[in-house]
């Protein structure tokens, strides 16, 4: 039986701009879905169920107050991820230490997404901070995976990616510091893209650590991504305030959303294997994953493309990566014994390993991970993009993080997903493709790295993937 959020968001789209179906009424829909199947999933920690209504009927009323209907995500549903602040909406980032703080005014992203028109249903969940690929908390609650309840999300951007595979969104903002958007999407059966850095104004990375983590899209498909990206680029409300955010192009069709319907161009490619993690841990890509990898080649040449493999030169990036990403967790406000025991075990670890360490140490690591950036841009130069899995291991099942063991959970983290976390050190775009599905019925994610600013070409490659896989039509069977 078909039903609204059979639709992709740009067939919503056109149908709220026809008046096929009003704001309201999409805005019913989805949340009628929510009420009914977020219980079982743990993809919303607040629904704002009543702001929702009140907006979608603003934008059905119009007004001088309220963004016009050509709004490039008019009266389209969406959620904001629980790390960034909605005003008077409860911005817990996954942790118990917040479980209190409610927002006095609105990050940045929220006011890009709300200026475009769209309609926030509330706030999806998040590993603690944002630090974790598990979707699992002791303190909170487990987000499961649409295709496979048994099994997690990955992270961070969990509930954003069981929201929208289950068709509780048409699509979501995430963010990604070390595969935050890729990781979800490549378990659950979506497009997960990561900009470059400095892409999106509002989440440029630039003012983050090593300038790891960038906001993007989840997405059902490629041109929904584009179009939710589209609107992250170019916010019609802010002020330009973000002189380094790199520009897109010009285009009548939107800046990347007539690349991803067209889907043109035949592309030079590398495929790649190896991760930089491999002389630390012992890396293993799985049958199935694999099987999904070499599908995609196999596509990719019939479609015309030039096909390398290829292997990132030996680094101490391991080392340099976990330094950094310690170092991040020390502006976690817990400073108390007491606030410190609130934390999860490896949230906990990372704060104090990188409250620990020295200066000289956090600059070694950031001059050491700005080398490794100029490397792999070096590497990668002679190619339009770069193909690896996602993902080295298949959807983990709730309960397969270490508790106890910090340092054995962040290793697992590392064994499941060893070819994101560079890509935010060189600062790079990157898509991950639902292509394949494996024995167990499982979505197979593929990444395409693409070249500072080269969204375009990796949006034209994933369209000209999605029109051989179909992936569009998958759904996970139960919902």
């Amino acid at each position: 039986m078909f039903e609204l959020h059979h639709l992709t968001a740009q067939d919503q789209w056109d149908w709220l701009q026809h008046g096929e179906v009003s704001p309201a009424e999409l805005t019913e829909h989805y949340l009628s879905r929510i009420e009914r199947i977020d219980p079982q999933l743990g993809a919303f920690v607040t629904v704002t169920a009543d702001a929702a209504r009140a907006r979608s009927a603003g934008l059905d009323a119009g007004g001088p107050a309220v963004p016009p209907r050509t709004a490039a995500l008019w009266g389209l549903p969406f959620a904001d991820k629980d790390l960034y602040d909605r005003a008077g909406v409860p911005t817990r980032s996954g942790s118990r230490l917040l479980a209190d703080y409610v927002a006095a005014d609105d990050h940045d992203i929220v006011r890009v997404m709300d200026d475009a028109g769209g309609v926030s249903l509330g706030k999806t969940a998040t590993p603690e901070f944002g630090l974790s690929a598990s979707s699992e908390l002791l303190g909170g609650q487990v987000t499961r995976n649409p295709w496979d309840p048994a099994l997690g999300t990955g992270g961070s951007s969990a509930g954003a990616a069981a929201a929208v595979a289950a068709g509780l969104l048409p699509f979501a903002p995430g963010s990604d510091g070390g595969g935050s958007i890729r990781i979800p999407a490549a378990a659950t059966g979506l497009v997960g893209l990561k900009p470059s850095r400095g892409r999106v104004p509002a989440q440029s990375g630039i003012a983050s650590i090593a300038g790891l983590a960038v906001g993007g899209p989840i997405a059902r498909t490629v041109a929904d991504a584009a179009m939710l990206l589209d609107a992250m680029v170019s916010p019609t409300g802010l002020p330009p305030a973000h002189p380094y955010a790199l520009r897109a192009p010009d285009s009548p069709e939107g800046a990347f959303l007539g690349d991803a319907m067209r889907g043109e161009g035949r592309f030079q490619l590398a495929v790649m294997t190896t991760s930089p993690w491999d002389d630390a841990q012992d890396i293993r890509i799985e049958q199935g994953i694999r099987a999904g990898l070499d599908a995609a080649v196999i596509a990719l040449t019939g479609l015309g493309h030039g096909m390398e493999e290829i292997a990132l030169q030996r680094s101490d990036y391991p080392r340099l990566f976990t330094t950094i990403w310690k170092a991040s967790a020390t502006g976690i406000p817990a400073r108390t014994p007491a606030q410190l025991e609130l934390l999860e075990p490896v949230t906990r670890w990372l704060v104090e390993q990188g409250r620990a360490m020295s200066a000289e140490t956090l600059l070694e690591a950031q001059a050491g991970l700005l080398a490794f950036e100029r490397s792999v841009i070096r590497q990668f130069a002679a190619y339009d993009a770069v193909l690896t899995p996602t993902l080295a291991q298949s959807s983990r099942p709730v309960g397969w993080y270490s508790t106890d063991d910090p340092e054995l959970n962040f290793a697992q983290q590392v064994a499941y997903a060893p070819f994101t976390s560079f890509v935010n050190v060189a600062g790079l775009p990157a898509i991950s493709l639902p292509f394949a599905v494996d024995d167990a019925g499982m979505p197979v994610g593929v990444q395409l790295i693409g070249r500072p600013g080269g969204e375009a070409a990796l949006l034209s490659i994933g369209r000209q993937l999605e029109r051989r896989a179909r992936w569009e039509h998958r759904h996970p069977p139960q919902w």
